[in-house]
């Protein structure tokens, strides 16, 4: 996979969790509080993790990536169980569906940029 995809996938994934963390910084209270201070650590690991060229970096690259989907993760689910609900905190849910599966794609992509290219099989 070439660059410019990477790049976006990126981007859109930092700005769904930078937009997140706004509506959670908005609302107020120690929990949302937390939760937008969690978010922003979140985003600039994410962000450093794609874009270090050093080779420690790269090697647990897959760690912010697995943290940022966990907690999106958690905080629909405490969503779910706790309340209270109103639409943006159903907008908000469904960024944070979005960051979970734009994640698991970058992911699976991540994995995939090891593995030498298949060979295609010879037919009989």
């Amino acid at each position: 996979m070439t660059t410019t995809p990477r790049i976006l996938l990126t981007g859109v994934i930092v700005e769904l969790t930078l937009a997140t963390a706004y509506i959670h910084f908005t609302l107020g209270g120690t929990l949302f509080l937390l939760n937008a201070a969690g978010y922003l650590a979140l985003a600039a690991a994410y962000l450093l993790a794609a874009t270090m060229p050093m080779p420690g970096v790269r090697r647990f690259s897959w760690l912010p990536r697995v943290g940022l989907a966990a907690f999106a993760s958690v905080t629909i689910v405490a969503y779910l169980v706790i309340g209270p609900y109103f639409t943006l905190g159903w907008v908000t849910k469904g960024i944070e569906v979005a960051i979970v599966m734009l994640v698991i794609a970058d992911l699976l992509i991540w994995a995939d940029t090891g593995r030498a290219p298949r060979q295609p099989t010879a037919s009989a």
